[in-house]
């Protein structure tokens, strides 16, 4: 009798661990971007097409109204641990989400960030992500070799305090190596195309002579090169410098305003990204840094871009 109990009882253990195996394979997580402009559309569509190639991968989605929309990020956060999610992965829009993410955490939830980190958070279990400090070096670069010594620069930030933005400035500044420019002036975008607009209009009137300007996102690049065009300075007279390769930075190098910008790459950086995050819930090791890479894009290499 003892012995049919150590084995019914053994039977038991195995089915419950196999079970346990079973429910393991099916993972459901939230994935959430910042706001709707084509690099996060090419991130979620990445994310569907790793649900779609793992069938026991459920993916909720989510997305913010502005690159500002903090308040909105965090309902996304609060509603997806709502609906069950294991684990979440996400473009945090700025480091005061943090708070919410430890809630989540505390209730079983595995975080991976994507494309900005969140400074001395050690919440999270991975972070795919373009080395922005290393990519604004590769524009900074090009910047040195058609400026020389003396010349203007006006700079187009993201948003001021977020790190992956301020880290493509501070890399492009570090890329100029050596070379003494003028910064005549420098104003947060919001990333979005009308501050870039607006802040290169006041740079552009500000300062006649202005020879160049860089933009630490693809909006606001593609609004300098509106603003440019506006103030009818010929294409070769200024260089125009952005950041994403995304909307309409195409436009602007087909049509010779803007000069270069660094590509990300959104497909790669979302599929780490989620892989991490479900092999992180099914127990095996990530890595905690993933570097998704960057690029330098001009009219001459585009195509192989797109």
């Amino acid at each position: 009798m003892k012995v049919k109990q150590l084995l019914a009882g053994l039977a038991f253990a195995l089915a419950g661990a196999t079970g346990a195996g079973l429910a393991a394979d099916n993972v459901k997580i939230g994935f959430i971007t910042k706001f709707p402009v084509p690099f996060f559309a090419t991130m979620e569509d990445a994310a569907k097409a790793y649900a779609a190639l793992n069938p026991g991968v459920e993916i909720v989605f989510g997305q913010g109204a502005s690159a500002t929309d903090i308040e909105g990020q965090i309902a996304l956060i609060e509603s997806m641990v709502t609906q069950g999610v294991q684990g979440i992965a996400l473009t945090p829009v700025d480091p005061t989400v943090a708070p919410a993410l430890d809630k989540a955490i505390a209730a079983g939830v595995k975080v991976v960030l994507m494309d900005n980190n969140i400074p001395d958070w050690t919440g999270r279990t991975a972070l795919a992500t373009t080395d922005n400090y290393a990519a604004g070096k590769i524009a900074g670069g090009y910047l040195k070799s058609v400026l020389k010594e003396g010349d203007s620069l006006g700079i187009l930030e993201g948003v001021p305090g977020v790190p992956a933005l301020d880290d493509r400035v501070n890399g492009m500044l570090e890329g100029l190596d050596g070379l003494k420019v003028n910064i005549v002036g420098r104003g947060g975008t919001n990333c979005t195309e009308e501050l870039g607009i607006n802040v290169a209009q006041d740079l552009l009137t500000a300062n006649p002579d202005l020879k160049a300007i860089y933009a630490a996102c693809g909006p606001p690049a593609a609004g300098a090169a509106q603003a440019i065009k506006n103030a009818g300075i010929a294409s070769d007279a200024i260089v125009l410098v952005g950041f994403d390769f995304c909307c309409g930075e195409a436009e602007a190098l087909e049509a010779g305003i803007e000069d270069a910008t660094v590509a990300q790459f959104p497909t790669k950086m979302a599929e780490l990204g989620v892989d991490a995050l479900v092999r992180a819930i099914r127990g095996e090791a990530v890595e905690s840094l993933i570097d998704s890479g960057a690029a330098l894009v001009t009219k001459d290499n585009m195509a192989s871009f797109q």
